[in-house]
């Protein structure tokens, strides 16, 4: 009995290695968001290591991090810093809105528009990343399918942008969650990501450990879900 109690296999020490690792994976996504230029390719390096590491069991999640961080770097600063940009843009425009007149019907009205008309931004930043870390994108390329996505499957756009939002509030509300939301929250998001990369990533074998990012799937010929036969890879299971 105190063999199973204590075997490190046992879904007890397994739930809590899991835990340890979304603390981890959180705090090295903090650390690395500090220099700002670095958002994007540790986002996606926080998605791609939560998906693989956390739901499909595969080993050293420490080191895809910082892999997937390396083969994203280029792409996902630039991308980034432009999303970066647009979102203290989004920012300014809603905190003049709730310093203006809330007793004005006009203001409130036009408050009720521009927080409506914020999901389009925030649908397509929500799959910028988790996209980035699974298929190979230019700048540009990431961009728009980003935004094909978010009104493509604009129902889990919805429900995904209306979670990171929860998640940020909770955390700039009490601090202390912050040291485990992120990777919470790109753990949650991928239940409904994952469902629709699955229909843009073509039916072939995972890459090897040391294949760069760059030898991923492509979803520039949006290929259909693979009918099945041969053991999936991780990021079709």
């Amino acid at each position: 009995m105190f063999q199973r109690i204590f075997n490190p296999n046992n879904l007890f020490f397994q739930g809590c290695s899991k835990i340890f690792d979304l603390v981890v994976l959180s705090a090295l996504w903090l650390a690395l968001c500090l220099p700002v230029a670095t958002i994007g390719p540790a986002t996606a390096a926080l998605y791609y290591t939560v998906v693989k590491c956390i739901r499909r069991g595969e080993a050293e999640p420490y080191k895809n991090f910082f892999r997937s961080f390396r083969d994203n770097f280029k792409v996902g600063a630039v991308s980034g810093v432009i999303a970066a940009a647009v979102g203290v843009v989004l920012w300014v425009g809603w905190m003049m809105f709730n310093l203006a007149n809330p007793e004005d019907a006009g203001v409130a009205f036009m408050r009720t528009v521009y927080t409506v008309v914020l999901v389009i931004p925030l649908g397509v930043a929500v799959y910028l990343f988790p996209a980035l870390s699974r298929f190979t994108f230019g700048v540009g390329g990431l961009y728009a399918a980003s935004f094909k996505l978010a009104f493509r499957h604009l129902p889990s756009t919805v429900v995904v942008v209306l979670l990171n939002v929860e998640m940020v509030s909770l955390s700039l509300k009490y601090m202390a969650p912050l040291f485990v939301t992120p990777a919470l929250t790109a753990l949650l998001t991928s239940l409904f990501l994952e469902r629709i990369f699955k229909k843009y990533t073509p039916g072939r074998e995972a890459p090897r450990p040391e294949e760069p990012l760059s030898a991923h799937p492509s979803m520039e010929d949006l290929p259909a879900e693979p009918d099945g036969g041969e053991e999936p890879p991780w990021y079709l299971k």
